[in-house]
């Protein structure tokens, strides 16, 4: 069957047909009305499609093998990490002892599992510089709320009503949002001439009614915030707390520690970080690491050494409650324990090599792009497409579409805004100095194009399954109903 022709699920279904078929168990059938309730029953069945086992297999198989994958190709996104993750880790995840524990198992039963996280949370302190951890928070954004909340608390318990938060303009979208949930006033300072936050604007906003400064080191622009000390200084002087963004954490473990550089808490995007895939929406988790200031609003229940045991404590009385059911998202935290025990002293030279590869490919890719800040990266860069769309009328989307054509996923692109036409790149640890190349072959391919050819890339891209297609009508006006078979059973 051609790939560009592959049909609708429904359009398999055939009134009466299933994937399987059982024998008659023996048992007297019992109404299911009579188990969870006639009112709960739908009135109408679900408009499900009825097809056989193969032809549900075979369907969603070809699918399968019209998407991208970590797995089939070099994901370049940058800030959200797509790098290899050992099929080990998947291993160790699902373990018996783990993938069926129980959430509710008496804790006399679940010792693998709290010896896990506590291991886990040492872990974490060694390589954060902090002096507890949290694993309920679900993903990054949640663990900034749960962060914040902590902050929060904290300031009320000193008698302090403090009612902002400063965030920089390079900042991750999620970071306002999250101040803004809990209750924030959100003031923005911009960055400067070398891509740091701008020191003296920080200062003007810096006053007794802060709570929080909310920081990404690297930041969102690949680049290391060269004073963050200072930045540190001027945020305690006012009696605020110094937050850390995780997101851009691999760039730089084993080398130094967010702790160190003044900053008072921090979510672990460990889904980018410790060896999750991300993506599709999930699975992620952010625990939350901090200092000891902010330990009594621990979420509860805290997992908590007990003589040669463990125990979960739910006894804080400052505890600004569960932000999650349980411990998490308890999977993607075995993975991340599976990559530390694995790497240990040698995680140093996975976030090395994530800063090579970056300026390996930034050294290659500079004559073709403007580098609107002409610095040493660290795990990412973010290029611009100014040029290319003010000489040749090439929009940055246009050369992501054309990437399509050569056989690799896009970079992440129009962010961070500060950004004209930005471009951002981020190669991970994880890849050979072969795909690199390959990859950066194929941009400056495509940035040649854009001089000699550019109606070419402008309509790109001309290879895949599905061709350039009308975004702005697809955003107002989505078609996402199935439409029953209007002859033959095909619906077109």
């Amino acid at each position: 069957m051609r790939m560009d022709n592959v049909p609708l699920i429904f359009e398999y279904s055939v009134p009466g047909r299933v994937a399987v078929a059982l024998s008659d168990p023996g048992v007297p059938e019992v109404p299911l009305e009579a188990i969870v309730g006639a009112e709960h029953l739908r009135r109408e069945p679900a408009a499900l499609p009825e097809v056989s086992e193969p032809d549900l297999v075979r369907h969603y198989t070809r699918l399968s093998q019209r998407n991208y994958a970590v797995d089939v190709g070099f994901y370049p996104l940058g800030s959200c990490t797509m790098k290899y993750n050992p099929k080990v880790n998947e291993d160790a995840a699902r373990l018996p002892g783990f993938a069926r524990l129980h959430p509710n198992a008496p804790r006399e039963l679940a010792q693998g599992a709290l010896q896990l996280l506590w291991e886990l949370d040492r872990m974490f302190c060694e390589i954060s510089g902090m002096d507890r951890v949290t694993f309920q928070p679900a993903a990054g954004a949640h663990g900034e709320l749960t962060a914040l909340m902590m902050i929060r608390a904290y300031h009320e318990d000193r008698g302090e009503q403090r009612t902002r938060v400063i965030v920089p303009d390079s900042a991750h979208g999620t970071n306002p949002a999250s101040a803004a949930m809990c209750g924030y006033t959100v003031v923005t300072v911009p960055s400067d001439a070398r891509g740091n936050i701008d020191r003296a604007a920080l200062r003007r906003a810096a006053d007794g009614s802060v709570a929080a400064l909310m920081l990404t080191n690297p930041n969102t622009l690949g680049l290391f915030e060269e004073h963050v000390v200072e930045v540190a200084e001027i945020i305690h002087g006012c009696g605020a707390l110094m937050y850390l963004d995780g997101a851009n954490f691999n760039a730089v473990l084993g080398i130094t520690r967010p702790g160190d550089q003044g900053f008072d808490v921090m979510h672990l995007n460990v889904h980018k970080t410790f060896s999750t895939p991300h993506g599709g929406g999930g699975p992620g988790a952010g625990p939350v690491a901090l200092k000891q200031m902010l330990e009594p609003y621990l979420p509860t229940p805290t997992v908590e050494r007990d003589g040669d045991g463990f125990r979960l404590d739910d006894e804080r009385p400052k505890t600004i409650g569960r932000v999650r059911a349980f411990v998490g998202n308890f999977g993607v935290l075995v993975r991340a324990y599976a990559y530390l025990r694995t790497f240990g002293p040698l995680l140093r030279q996975t976030s090395e090599a994530a800063v090579l590869n970056a300026n390996y490919l930034l050294q290659r890719l500079r004559p073709y792009f403007d580098l609107p800040y002409d610095r040493t990266c660290m795990h990412e860069f973010v290029l611009s497409g100014r040029r290319q769309k003010t000489q040749y009328g090439v929009r940055t989307l246009d050369i992501a579409k054309r990437l399509l054509d050569y056989g690799y996923h896009a970079p992440t692109i129009y962010f961070p805004l500060i950004v004209d036409e930005a471009i951002m790149i981020e190669p991970t640890e994880t890849e050979s100095r072969q795909t690199l190349d390959a990859f950066a072959d194929a941009l400056i391919r495509i940035a040649e194009e854009c001089e000699t050819d550019p109606e070419t890339v402008r309509t790109a891209p001309h290879r895949t399954v599905v061709t350039r297609l009308d975004e702005v009508a697809a955003a107002r006006n989505p078609n996402l109903r199935w439409r029953p078979p209007t002859k033959a059973g095909v619906t077109r």
